[in-house]
């Protein structure tokens, strides 16, 4: 609606009229201020109802407030911006590596866990195979199999009173060693090694049957033992029974040695060799009795016609002062007068 004001003009001045706009606002400002003016004196009155252009544009101006706030804690989404979290960098491996360390903890200790429940046989009722005592003692109740044994300080091995302790080795010698001292149980034979000698006693009554200590005890072979297979002896005296013969055999060879000389007695001395004898003396060899040679165990050439047949034949010679020598047969009728002849170097 709008509404003209006229209002006279003197000297024929032109007439003003407002546009369209400028009455509307100058009508909403005067309305706004006869609003303000209304509520204001209402309220002094009571509540106050808005109209709904009013409470319209309440509306509206919260609306603006509100999305103009927006922005107010806007951040950029950018990777540098943004703030990191979590382990990284150094920290990251060091706990990569605590968690690895943790794993194989674990592990071990399930492997442990195992072993004690298949191997040990231990549950909810204890040990199957195994007692300990107060003692000290260690019992099995079942066969053990095991390795290598390491028995403490002044230990004892032993079996439960009548029965046999029964020790076995799968395919290999069962060893029992302590130092140098070592005793090896094989399938055909036992042998024993110590530096400091060996005896066999019977723990009742104390009774020596085989020690090594030859100043306290004089050395027999156990009833049973015929055979001593040494490397090395040092003795006074080597006897034996006089219902049986004394040998002594080697190898490859034998040396019999003594410090002031060496006695062989007996009622007949038969020496058996594969190469030669070698009798070494510092002053003189004595031979108190008769060497004889068993022509029967000597080969003997058949003659003339049979020399040309392969293989070697040695004739038998004997020097003057006894020598026994051999001298390979090359030819028909040879002698005993050869180049390398012992009978010459020893005149």
């Amino acid at each position: 609606m709008l509404v003209t004001i006229l209002r006279p003009v003197s000297n024929a001045q032109p007439v003003l009229t407002p546009s369209p706009v400028e009455g509307g606002l100058s009508r909403s400002r005067s309305r706004r201020g006869r609003v303000n003016m209304a509520s204001e004196q209402e309220s002094s009155n009571g509540p106050v109802k808005k109209s709904m252009r009013e409470k319209a544009i309440e509306r509206r101006g919260i609306n603006k407030e509100h999305n103009s706030n927006f922005k107010a804690g806007y951040v950029p989404i950018e990777e540098e911006r943004l703030h990191k979290t979590g382990l990284r960098g150094r920290k990251g491996n060091i706990a990569v590596c605590v968690i690895v360390l943790l794993f194989l903890l674990a592990l071990i200790n399930l492997i442990i866990t195992l072993v004690i429940w298949t191997v040990i046989r231990i549950g909810p009722n204890g040990c199957e195979s195994m007692e300990f005592h107060e003692t000290g003692l260690l019992r099995f109740k079942q066969k053990a199999d095991m390795g290598i044994v390491h028995p403490l300080h002044k230990s004892t091995v032993g079996g439960r009173k009548d029965q046999d302790l029964v020790i076995v080795g799968n395919n290999n010698p069962v060893v029992f060693q302590q130092g140098t001292t070592k005793l090896s149980v094989e399938k055909d034979k036992t042998s024993i090694v110590s530096d400091a000698g060996i005896s066999f006693t019977d723990p009742r009554t104390q009774t020596t049957f085989f020690s090594t200590d030859f100043e306290n005890h004089e050395f027999h072979l156990p009833k049973g033992v015929k055979v001593l297979s040494v490397k090395k002896a040092s003795t006074e005296r080597i006897t034996s029974s006089a219902a049986s013969d004394l040998s002594i055999k080697g190898d490859s060879k034998a040396i019999i040695r003594g410090n002031e000389g060496v006695n062989i007695m007996g009622r007949t001395v038969e020496f058996k060799v594969g190469g030669g004898i070698e009798l070494r003396a510092e002053n003189s060899i004595v031979l108190n009795g008769s060497v004889m040679f068993n022509a029967t165990r000597i080969p003997i050439s058949a003659g003339d016609g049979y020399f040309d047949e392969p293989g070697e034949r040695y004739k038998l010679c004997m020097c003057a002062d006894g020598t026994l020598f051999r001298v390979q047969v090359k030819y028909s009728n040879m002698g005993c007068q050869t180049s390398d002849n012992p009978c010459k170097k020893a005149h």
